[in-house]
């Protein structure tokens, strides 16, 4: 039991992508009991154990779909019935992926950056701020979220991306611009969107093919970023961001 919960503690602190399993509830004979737990990871190893046989590997794969929408579940196996065994029993089990905040990491912490960070928090994301430039007088008080200063080239080399990792590109120039999004449309993500004009856009799309971007990476970057209405202001403009990241993370729950 000790080992469970230290898994889990290993896996919060590393970042790691996996889903917790416990029996909730038996009926008749079954393998294991209520209380059994399992962890599965993402790449399929797990540790502990629900039951064994058919039956584990259907949990298995049930964890593996909670750890790819980032939602829970619960099942009811019907062993007999489900599973071919000759345990014949009822088995519920509760699937909660570990791991289950979603990533946002900003690169740049101007005036947009900053006003996205301050409200995003809210939304069940764990933030990381990301800006080349040293720090100015007394800015950075913030307890919510992580900042580094380093270059961004640098930086991305550390960063943990997966498919749970939201990305927003907004730093103080538009080569830094077309630089970051250009790296991060080949890491793993759930969204990456650049600010910017239609004209820089489009230079931002002509840059992007000089990198090797394919056309179907450029496609799935959400430039200019955010949803479409007449925002102005920087907090506007957050919102604007924001609304389009509880629209995806929402979307990926619901798939």
């Amino acid at each position: 039991m000790t080992d469970i919960f230290s898994k889990i503690a290993a896996i919060r602190k590393e970042n790691k992508l996996a889903a917790l399993c416990i029996v909730t509830h038996t009926e008749g004979s079954t393998p294991r009991k209520a209380g059994s737990k399992m962890i599965v990871y993402e790449n399929r190893e797990i540790t502990g154990s629900v039951g064994g046989g058919k039956f584990e590997l259907q949990v298995i794969e049930e964890a593996l779909t909670a750890i790819r929408k980032n939602a829970v579940k619960k099942r009811t196996y019907d062993l007999g019935i489900d599973s071919d065994s000759e345990c014949g029993g009822v088995v519920e089990v509760y699937i909660e992926p570990i791991a289950s905040e979603y990533k946002l990491i900003i690169f740049g912490y101007g005036h947009v950056g900053r006003a996205v960070a301050k409200v995003a928090r809210n939304f069940g994301f764990r933030i990381t701020v990301v800006d080349n430039r040293e720090r100015k007088g007394d800015e950075e008080k913030e307890d919510e979220f992580d900042i580094i200063r380093k270059d961004y080239s640098e930086v991305m080399k550390e960063l943990p991306f997966d498919q749970h990792t939201f990305i927003i590109v907004a730093t103080s120039e538009h080569a830094f611009d077309e630089e970051v999004t250009a790296m991060c449309a080949k890491k793993p993500h759930a969204y990456l969107g650049m600010i910017g004009s239609i004209t820089k856009v489009d230079k931002a799309r002509r840059y992007f093919l000089a990198n090797n971007l394919s056309e179907a990476e450029i496609n799935s970057i959400d430039m200019p970023i955010g949803i479409k209405f007449n925002a102005q202001t920087p907090d506007e403009i957050a919102i604007s961001i924001i609304a389009k990241l509880i629209d995806v993370k929402n979307s990926l729950k619901n798939q």
